[in-house]
């Protein structure tokens, strides 16, 4: 735990030191703000780094090994539809989960002046990173090449592109991109490693990927509520 601990402490200073200086620089050499105000900045931002430190070693700790204990647990059931099932769902709920889907709906929750319903909207982002996992999982069950869904999916992204509204447009490839955020990359990506370890003829490189795929689900799903909608 310590051992984390310490190296996570590491990771997030060389994140949020380098950041924080220019930030601080800027403030004083271009904005002119008070020596109050950098000092607001900097406590502010101690506390941020804090945060994050605790954060990041609480999914190290507990959330990167439950998926890979669950995702290597789910191939002794030997049933695709109880498969895909636990992995739509386990994949809906941590999408709900995860506090940059949140930021996106909150960003275009304001600039839309709460046009588009939120819980439509996050219920449409977590169904499309569920489904995309499930996907995903039963590919690595059956082998299939990698190549060929993205191929499939994309080209079906840049069909739908030319019938979906310009502001969907624009949020749908932004939810995708929302979707790898703290919470989702590990937990999602010890799922598909600890899936493929536990399966013969797998390799766990099989198990990566998954978060490509998982990212093209609410680009998909936004993309048919936005026609769907217009």
């Amino acid at each position: 735990m310590s051992n984390i601990l310490k190296e996570t402490f590491q990771e997030v200073a060389q994140a949020v030191f380098p950041l924080a200086l220019a930030i601080g620089l800027l403030l004083l050499l271009f904005v002119g703000v008070s020596w109050n105000d950098l000092i607001s900045f900097l406590i502010a931002t101690a506390i941020t780094a804090l945060g994050m430190i605790f954060f990041l070693t609480g999914v190290k700790v507990s959330m990167l090994p439950i998926g890979g204990a669950i995702g290597g647990d789910l191939p002794k059931h030997n049933s695709l539809g109880f498969i895909a099932l636990i992995v739509f769902l386990f994949s809906f709920f941590v999408a709900i989960a995860e506090p940059n889907v949140i930021v996106l709906i909150n960003l275009v929750d304001s600039a839309l002046q709460g046009s588009i319903d939120r819980n439509l909207l996050l219920f449409s982002i977590a169904f499309g990173v569920g489904f995309l996992m499930a996907i995903a999982i039963l590919r690595i069950i059956y082998g299939t090449p990698i190549r060929y869904l993205f191929a499939a999916i994309y080209s079906f992204i840049l069909v739908l592109s030319f019938f979906v509204p310009a502001d969907f447009l624009a949020i749908s490839f932004d939810s995708g991109s929302v979707t790898t955020g703290a919470i989702i990359v590990p937990v999602l990506m010890g799922l598909g490693v600890g899936v493929a370890s536990v399966l013969q003829d797998r390799s766990e490189l099989d198990g990566f990927g998954l978060i490509g795929l998982a990212t093209t689900g609410p680009i998909l799903s936004l993309m048919l509520l936005g026609v769907l909608s217009s």
